[in-house]
């Protein structure tokens, strides 16, 4: 689900599975400041550093975004709560996903592999790369692959810049609720766009900013208006949205 980093001691204490939840009654402040950053010009890089806004962020904004911090492995029970399934319809988008029995597929932020080995089924003829920085993750998706004679995964260690994906010959990014937490988002997505192969295609899941009711704290989520600008900054622009999931819009972007 998440791109797992290193934790640093403010971070830390976000762990655990209320981390995210936030009051409804921040959604109308949300969708005003959303309106705000709209009409704001990024800078050359669409980085800045400046105190945090939200203490559930680290003190660095990327186009008017302030980077949210991570949760580490202590968190792993909450990818694999059972009511996940329910709460996001995790079987809609697989389905979503339209994938091909010998599609490449990189799973971005893997964490105890979730999405990856529902994929792995899949894409029988293909493979998933499943990423992540973070080695005790790492280590949960090799113990997982062995467990369940998962041939077709393959876990890869990223960087905070760098999936460290093969150029040109993914067909398919799945991001879910990962990427608003990037450290570096430019590079990642820069990273992400070089590894699509030419009709490859980027899974964007994040929760509904424009949702007040979708009970997660504003800084976990993202617009749709807020995705595009940051994509097409890489060159990567809006083809097609799922927008029936309970909670999470599904947005894939191409080349």
């Amino acid at each position: 689900m998440r791109l797992f980093l290193p934790i640093s001691a403010l971070g830390a204490l976000l762990l655990g599975i209320g981390a995210c939840t936030q009051s409804l009654s921040e959604g109308t402040a949300a969708q005003l400041t959303e309106q705000r950053r709209a009409n704001a010009a990024p800078d050359t890089s669409g980085y800045e550093r400046r105190a945090p806004q939200d203490i559930n962020g680290i003190g660095k904004y990327y186009m008017g975004r302030q980077i949210a911090h991570v949760m580490g492995h202590e968190g792993a029970s909450w990818l694999d709560r059972s009511s996940r399934a329910r709460e996001e319809d995790t079987d809609q988008l697989l389905q979503a996903l339209k994938l091909k029995p010998s599609d490449v597929v990189a799973d971005i932020g893997a964490g105890t592999g979730y999405f990856t080995f529902k994929m792995s089924a899949l894409v029988p003829q293909g493979k998933v790369l499943a990423v992540d920085i973070q080695p005790e993750m790492l280590a949960s998706l090799r113990e997982t692959t062995a467990k369940l004679g998962a041939n077709n995964v393959i876990p890869v260690r990223g960087t905070t810049q760098n999936p460290n994906l093969p150029a040109g010959q993914v067909d398919l990014v799945l991001l879910v609720d990962a990427y608003h937490e990037f450290d570096y988002p430019r590079e990642m997505a820069r990273a992400i766009r070089q590894a699509l192969s030419p009709n490859g295609r980027l899974a964007l899941v994040e929760y509904r900013a424009e949702d007040p009711n979708v009970p997660i704290k504003r800084i976990h989520k993202m617009s749709v208006a807020q995705a595009r600008r940051e994509m097409a900054a890489v060159g990567l622009r809006l083809t097609d949205s799922v927008e029936t999931l309970p909670q999470q819009h599904l947005l894939f972007f191409q080349k």
